[in-house]
């Protein structure tokens, strides 16, 4: 096999990592011109092997030996070393074309110790830190691919985005982390505030309370959203499509769950195909 053909092979598949886990970020950032979207892919497939080390391995020490395994692979790569695998090899073309920085991908995986070290959120503030790492420092992976010729810093902007997301998905998934995983991401000092109780939310109890907490939560990703849409025009001209329709999809998950009473316990709320393609459509106006 030739070093294009190894090259390539590499690049798909992390391609099919993201295709499998996310087809809204496939969707979106598959309009990227080639070599970027590529370079997307492998930061994806990145996260997702951190990731999937926390939530795949059964066990607090087995998943803490894995994340660590991970983390032991990317000091490797950080010295240079040769790592035969192909997101490793996938990476290292990344960062030999792009200006990358390794501090983000060190965060990512300090987010998922915290996941694996699970401590509810007391105040929205613990919400975003939370979030930082485990999204936000995505965004800041992703800024020297999708602002490569920027003359402004557009971190501030990348992380936003990144955080929002995050903070969508936890108002998405609320049923799901309790039932799954025995957790609560929304604010305990907020819910405390409104009466709103464990129990309560174990039997799905969907009240004024309850929106009340959700909806503090949404308008802080809401304007979390606003404020990255305003720095858009800092960002290179062939990527803001891509990652305004993310942004856009990513941000109608919040109205598929007003739409459907807040049921954020037994309803999977999407953005369905069709309605990916609006957003592309009015995108690009």
């Amino acid at each position: 096999m030739t070093a294009q053909m190894q090259v390539q092979e590499d690049f798909e598949y992390c391609e099919g990592v993201i295709r499998r886990h996310s087809k809204s970020f496939y969707y979106a950032f598959s309009k990227l011109p080639e070599e970027k979207a590529q370079a997307v892919y492998a930061i994806y497939a990145f996260c997702r092997t951190a990731d999937d080390s926390v939530d795949e391995t059964s066990g607090n020490a087995a998943q803490l030996r894995e994340l660590e395994r991970v983390n032991a692979e990317l000091g490797r790569f950080a010295r240079g070393e040769y790592i035969d695998h192909p997101l490793w090899r996938a990476l290292r073309v990344v960062f030999n074309t792009y200006d990358m920085d390794l501090e983000p991908f060190y965060d990512q995986i300090k987010g998922q110790r915290m996941d694996l070290s699970f401590e509810a959120p007391q105040t929205l503030e613990d919400v975003e830190t939370y979030s930082y790492y485990v999204a936000g420092s995505v965004g800041r992976m992703l800024l020297p691919i999708i602002a490569s010729q920027s003359k402004v810093d557009c971190t501030d902007a990348a992380v936003n985005l990144g955080v929002a997301m995050q903070v969508t998905n936890i108002l998405r998934d609320v049923g799901e982390d309790f039932r799954e995983k025995g957790r609560i991401y929304l604010p305990t000092e907020e819910l405390e505030r409104v009466g709103y109780r464990k129990d309560q939310l174990a039997h799905s109890e969907i009240n004024e309370g309850f929106i009340q907490v959700w909806e503090l939560m949404a308008k802080r990703a809401e304007a979390l959203y606003d404020e990255f849409i305003t720095c858009i025009s800092n960002f290179d001209a062939d990527s803001q499509i891509p990652i305004v329709v993310s942004a856009q999809v990513y941000r109608e998950i919040l109205t598929s769950v007003r739409q459907n009473n807040y049921d954020c316990f037994k309803q999977r709320n999407f953005v369905t195909k069709q309605e990916m393609i609006r957003i592309l459509t009015d995108s690009a106006k």
